[in-house]
């Protein structure tokens, strides 16, 4: 199955869900880090999350979900732009041990959880999301319950190559929704799906098994793929930002300055000549 982002509506009702299904994109990301299966499974989790947050805005821009502790894992992120490009990395213990049925809690050790968008005009924001729950989709209901007061509900699953996840979430009421009970009876309906469906069903399937009953509404899907940010022109930025001397010091010692994408493994060479051009004076 194709990579995807699948928006859908109920008729004359203020519900309206999202499904995405990773698969391609995970296979980018695990191609380029030797992940043990566990980071595996969590990180398709966190993608497939982080598509679906990103799904529920209204802005161009990125958004990126990021965890942070002391304990095995140090570090999850997974960051999505309106574009439904995506990227992800975990930064991981060396020395510690990985069991397969570890929970994101368990690697973290009294972490946390942040979610930042990045609009492409305007400001910046940061949310923090209090691990309270069983997995990631118990924390991330319970941010939209405290931050955007909207009743939502999320199903995520995931194993070592795939993710699949399945967003309700109920807007401002309006006049023509005369059918108080839709909510609860559409939670109810999702609830039966099995995490063998979510990840082994198209998403017509998944929305023809759960709501053949409805009125539902499909716009057109949208594909998610994976791309990276960097760019040479990126990190000459932060070449800029670091300063002349830091640079002059690491070209007197090693000749050139070479810099790798932590994302994506590419690497930028940086040599006198072009150093010089950066800072438009000689470097001695």
């Amino acid at each position: 199955m194709p990579d995807i982002r699948q928006r859908f509506y109920f008729a004359h009702s203020p519900v309206r869900g999202e499904i995405v299904q990773t698969q391609d994109c995970l296979s980018e990301i695990f191609e380029r880090h030797a992940y043990p299966s566990v980071i595996q499974k969590l990180l398709a989790e966190f993608v497939t999350a982080c598509v679906l947050l990103t799904a529920t805005l209204k802005l161009e821009g990125r958004l990126s979900l990021q965890a942070r502790g002391n304990g095995a894992l140090k570090m999850m992120m997974a960051e999505c732009n309106h574009h439904h490009q995506i990227r992800a990395i975990a930064q991981l213990n060396e020395k510690a041990d990985f069991a397969n049925e570890a929970s994101l809690s368990d690697l973290l050790a009294d972490g946390l959880l942040v979610i930042t968008l990045e609009p492409e005009n305007g400001q910046r924001y940061q949310g923090i999301v209090e691990l309270t729950g069983d997995n990631l989709a118990d924390y991330l209901e319970n941010y939209f319950s405290q931050s955007e007061q909207l009743p939502t509900r999320l199903w995520l699953a995931a194993n070592q190559t795939q993710g699949a996840g399945l967003l309700l979430q109920a807007l401002p009421q309006s006049q023509e929704d005369e059918d108080e009970d839709r909510w609860t009876r559409l939670v109810q309906m999702t609830q039966t799906l099995k995490t063998d469906e979510l990840l082994g069903l198209s998403a017509d399937e998944i929305l023809y098994r759960l709501y053949h009953e409805e009125e539902v509404t499909l716009p057109e899907s949208q594909a998610v793929t994976f791309s990276c940010t960097c760019s040479r022109d990126g990190t000459a930025q932060a070449l800029l930002s670091i300063g002349q001397a830091e640079c002059e010091d690491i070209l007197a010692e090693q000749g050139e300055i070479r810099l790798n994408c932590q994302f994506c493994h590419t690497e930028y060479v940086f040599d006198l000549t072009e150093i010089r051009q950066l800072f438009a004076v000689q470097v001695h």
